[in-house]
C-alpha cells in the first residue's frame, strides 16, 4: 500500500490518501532516492518520530513540511509493513552559471545579486527564481534606457543532477528621446520651460551628458522641477494634469507628451511671525527672504524656513521646527504666510570626543575646534570644524556624529572619527619641462611632526635653470590662538638664460622668519622677513640693459626684506576646488638701508562657481606692480615680472612676452596683469575620478615696462584646451593652445607640458 503527492495536485493526493491505508504505528523510518542531501536534513524537516501514531493528518504535515524546505520537486510516502518510507527526488544543484552579452552591468556585482536570493553555484536550483532574475534584469535596463533588451536563459541537465545555468542578453540600443511635447503653457514657451529639464532631446554633448536617454525617475524630477519653476513665480495652483510616454515599435526613439494647469499668479500681502520666540524677533526677520508685496515664491519661502532653523541651531536650539502657515485668499490673489516657530529644549555638548588618530595628538584636533564643551550646540561650527579637520591633510576621512547623552534632553556629544593618512614623505624625484629641461629633486617633510601639527622640510633640488637647497619649519599653533610661526634657510642658484630669459645668473643665500595673524575663519595676515645675500653674475653675452646696471649699482647686494600679506580663503578644497574663492594681497618691500631698495604689490583673485554636478566655472585675475625707490629708480631687473607658458598665458613660449633687452631676449616689465576663464570637468567615462581634469580656457595678460606703458591692445590671448593629470609620480600638466592678437616677434607654442616624477 502506498500513497504519493505532487506540488501541483497536493490538495487532491492528500484528500484520496485518507482512504488509501490504515493509521499504525511507526516502528523505523527509511529515505529512498538521496543523492547529495543527507538523511539527517530529511529527518530535520519530517514531523514525524519513530513511535508516533501515523494518520492522514500527520501525512499532510509531513509532507508540506518536506515541500517546504525547497530541496526536492517529489515525495512520495510509502508503508512497508510498520515501516515509512520517505521517497524523494531531489532538486538538481546549480554547477554554474555564466552570463553573455551584458556590458552596461558587470558580471562580478550581478552574481552576487543573483547568490544574495538563492541562485549561485552549489545551491538548489529553482526555476521560479530564474524567472525572477530575468524579470529584474529587464527592470535594470530599462532603467538604463535600453527598451529593446532581450533576455534567454538556458538551463542545460549535467550529471549528478546538476545543471548549468546561461543567461544570453541581447542588450539592444538606447532609447533616445525625440521629442518632449508641453500642453497647456502660456505663460511660458516651450523652450524656456525645457531648459530646466535634465533629460531633452539630443545635443552635440549628449554622448557625454546622457542627457537623451529616458529614464522614469529622471522624469519624475524635471517634473518637480517644472512645478518648482511655476511655484517660484506666483503659480501656486499650478499642477501636472498628466504625463504620457510612448515608445516608437523599434524601440529606439521616445515621445514625452506633458498636460498641464498654468493657474493665476499670486503675491504675498503680508509676514508674519509666531510661536515661542526664543530669539529677539528682529533677529528672525534678517533671515527672511521674502518680504510682503513679493511674487510668491516656494523656493523663497523654503530658504527663509531653513535659515530660521540654522539662525535657531546656532542658538543652540537644535531641534527647532519651523514650519510655514498659508492663507490664500482666491478672489484677490494673494497668500499670507505665517512662519510658526516651535524652538524646542537648548542643547548643549557634553563632550567632544576623537577616534582613530593613532598618531596625531588630540590637542592638534581640539585647536581646529570651533564648537567648544559646554556650548550651545551649534550645527554651522560642527561642520566648520570638521572642514577644518579635513584641510590640515593629515586624514583621509573625517566624519562626525552628535548622539544624545542617554538619560539628558538638553545634551549631546561630539564624536569625529578619522583615518589617518601618511602625512610625511621621502622622495628622489626626476621631471621635465620644456623651459628648466631636466629636474631632478630631492626631500624629506613632515607635515605632523610626530604628532604635533608642526611641518619640517629639508629639500635639494636641480635643473638647467635652479639649483636649490633649503630647510624649514612651521607651527600653525605658535600660541593658543592661532598664530603661526615658522622660520627657514636657503641656498639658491639661478641661471636665468636656460629659463628663456635674459643672460645673467644669480647665486643667493639667507633665512627668514614668518608669522601668520588669523582674523577669523577665512582671513589671515602673514609676515615674513627675510635677509638674504645676492651675487649677480654677468657673461660676455649679456645685455647692455645688465652691464649698465652693474656698472651704476654693482654686483654684491645684502638686503633685508619684509612681506606682509593678507588672504582671503573660501575654498571648499585646495586641490580642483569647485565652490569658494582665494583673494591675496601682499606688499613685499626692502628694508630702507638695504643694499637693494625697491618694493612689489600683488593681488591674486580667484573664484569658482559650479554649474552642475560635472562643471565648475573658474576665474583667476593677478595683478602686479613694482617700483624702486632710494638710490633705485626702477625695479632690479632680476625682480621683473614675467608672463607666457603653462602657468600664465598659454599658448605662448614660458616668460617671453613683454619687453625685451638689446639682444632680444626677455627683460620683463614692473607690471604684470594676466586673467584666465576656464570651465573644468573631469573626463568623459571618469566622471567620478578626483585626480584628472580637463578644462577650456580662455588667457589674456602681458607684461610692460611700466604701469604707464600699460595698453590693452597689447594684451595677448588665447583659447584652447588643458587637462593636469595628479599622478602617482607627480603632477602633469598639458595643454593645446590657439594664440590670438599675438604680434612679429612673439614666440607662440600650440603645445605645451610640465612633467615632474618621483621614484
Amino acid at each position: 500500500m502506498r500513497f504519493s503527492l505532487k506540488p501541483l495536485v497536493l490538495g487532491l493526493a492528500l484528500a484520496s490518501s485518507a482512504h488509501a491505508f490504515e493509521p499504525f504505528e511507526v516502528k523505523d523510518i527509511r529515505v529512498e532516492g538521496l543523492q547529495r542531501i543527507a538523511p539527517g536534513t530529511v529527518f530535520n524537516y519530517l514531523p514525524v518520530k519513530v513511535g508516533d501514531r501515523f494518520n492522514e493528518f500527520e501525512s499532510e504535515r509531513a509532507i508540506r513540511s518536506l515541500f517546504k524546505s525547497g530541496y526536492f520537486r517529489d515525495i512520495r510516502l510509502e508503508r512497508d509493513g510498520d515501516i515509512l518510507v520517505v521517497k524523494v527526488e531531489e532538486r538538481p544543484a546549480i554547477a554554474s552559471i555564466k552570463i553573455q552579452g551584458n556590458d552596461d552591468i558587470e558580471t562580478e556585482p550581478l552574481l552576487d545579486s543573483l547568490a544574495d536570493i538563492g541562485l549561485a553555484e552549489g545551491r538548489v536550483f529553482n526555476r521560479s527564481l530564474l524567472e525572477k532574475v530575468e524579470q529584474e534584469l529587464e527592470r535594470q535596463y530599462f532603467s538604463r534606457g535600453k527598451y529593446g533588451v532581450k533576455i534567454k536563459t538556458t538551463v542545460t541537465p549535467l550529471e549528478r543532477n546538476r545543471v548549468g545555468i546561461l543567461i544570453n542578453v541581447s542588450e539592444g540600443v538606447v532609447a533616445r528621446i525625440k521629442q518632449i511635447n508641453i500642453v497647456g503653457n502660456s505663460v511660458f514657451d516651450d523652450d524656456t520651460l525645457l531648459d530646466q529639464f535634465e533629460q531633452r532631446t539630443g545635443g552635440w554633448l549628449s554622448f557625454y551628458t546622457k542627457d537623451d536617454q529616458y529614464s522614469r525617475q529622471k522624469l519624475a524630477a524635471d517634473l518637480e522641477k517644472l512645478r518648482s519653476y511655476y511655484q517660484d513665480r506666483g503659480y501656486i495652483k499650478f499642477n501636472v494634469d498628466s504625463t504620457q510616454v510612448s515608445i516608437t515599435p523599434d524601440k529606439k526613439d521616445i515621445y514625452i507628451t506633458i498636460n498641464i494647469t498654468e493657474g493665476e499668479q499670486y503675491h504675498v500681502s503680508d509676514i508674519k511671525l509666531s510661536g515661542e520666540l526664543v530669539v529677539p524677533p528682529e533677529e528672525l526677520f534678517s533671515a527672511f527672504r521674502i518680504n510682503a508685496g513679493d511674487v510668491f515664491s516656494r523656493k523663497k519661502v523654503t530658504s527663509t524656513v531653513s535659515r530660521l532653523s540654522d539662525h535657531l541651531g546656532n542658538k543652540g536650539y537644535a531641534f527647532a521646527n519651523v514650519n510655514t502657515i498659508p492663507d490664500i485668499d482666491e478672489e484677490a490673489r494673494t497668500v499670507s504666510l505665517t512662519f510658526f516657530v516651535d524652538p524646542g529644549k537648548r542643547v548643549y555638548v557634553r563632550r567632544i570626543n576623537f577616534a582613530g588618530n593613532t598618531k596625531t595628538r588630540d590637542e592638534v584636533m581640539r585647536q581646529e575646534m570651533r564648537q567648544m564643551e559646554g556650548g550651545w550646540f551649534s550645527a554651522r561650527k560642527v561642520e566648520r570644524s570638521r572642514t577644518r579637520l579635513q584641510r590640515l591633510g593629515y586624514f583621509s576621512t573625517v566624519n562626525v556624529e552628535t548622539p544624545a547623552v542617554p538619560g539628558a534632553t538638553d545634551q549631546v556629544d561630539v564624536n569625529y572619527s578619522i583615518e589617518e593618512q601618511p602625512s610625511g614623505s621621502i622622495s628622489v624625484g626626476v621631471g621635465f619641462s620644456q623651459t628648466s629641461g631636466l629636474l631632478l629633486n630631492g626631500s624629506i617633510s613632515q607635515n605632523n611632526f610626530l604628532g604635533t601639527g608642526r611641518r619640517v622640510s629639508a629639500s635639494v633640488n636641480n635643473s638647467s635653470v635652479n639649483r636649490i637647497f633649503s630647510f624649514s619649519y612651521n607651527n600653525p599653533y605658535y600660541t593658543v590662538d592661532g598664530v603661526s610661526r615658522g622660520f627657514g634657510a636657503f641656498y639658491r642658484e639661478t641661471d636665468a638664460s636656460q629659463a628663456n630669459l635674459a643672460r645673467y645668473s644669480t647665486d643667493t643665500y639667507g633665512a627668514n622668519v614668518t608669522y601668520g595673524f588669523p582674523v577669523n575663519e577665512y582671513d589671515t595676515f602673514n609676515f615674513d622677513l627675510k635677509a638674504d645675500s645676492l651675487k649677480l653674475s654677468t657673461s660676455e653675452f649679456s645685455s647692455d640693459e645688465i652691464f649698465d646696471f652693474v656698472n651704476t649699482y654693482g654686483d654684491n647686494f645684502k638686503s633685508l626684506t619684509l612681506v606682509g600679506s593678507f588672504s582671503h580663503d573660501t575654498r571648499n578644497r585646495r586641490i580642483f576646488p569647485t565652490n569658494g574663492g582665494v583673494q591675496r594681497i601682499s606688499l613685499e618691500t626692502k628694508v630702507p638701508g638695504s643694499e637693494l631698495e625697491y618694493y612689489k604689490i600683488n593681488l591674486r583673485a580667484q573664484q569658482y562657481v559650479p554649474l552642475t554636478r560635472l562643471f565648475t566655472f573658474g576665474t583667476k585675475l593677478q595683478i602686479g606692480w613694482g617700483d624702486g625707490f632710494g638710490d633705485f629708480d626702477n625695479l632690479p631687473f632680476f625682480q621683473n615680472y614675467f608672463a607666457g607658458g603653462v602657468r600664465s598665458v598659454r599658448g605662448y613660449q614660458d616668460n617671453s612676452l613683454g619687453p625685451r633687452d638689446s639682444r632680444n631676449d626677455p627683460l620683463g616689465g614692473s607690471f604684470r596683469t594676466v586673467g584666465n576663464l576656464e570651465i573644468a570637468f573631469p573626463p568623459p567615462f571618469m566622471t567620478e575620478t578626483r585626480s584628472v581634469r580637463l578644462s577650456l580656457f580662455y588667457d589674456v595678460g602681458n607684461v610692460f615696462a611700466s604701469g604707464n606703458d600699460f595698453s590693452a591692445d597689447e594684451l595677448r590671448m588665447s583659447v584652447g584646451l588643458a587637462a593636469v593629470w595628479l599622478s602617482p609620480v607627480g603632477p602633469l600638466s598639458v595643454s593645446i593652445a590657439q594664440p590670438f592678437n599675438d604680434q612679429d616677434g612673439d614666440d607662440t607654442q600650440v603645445f605645451q607640458f610640465n612633467l615632474g616624477a618621483g621614484f
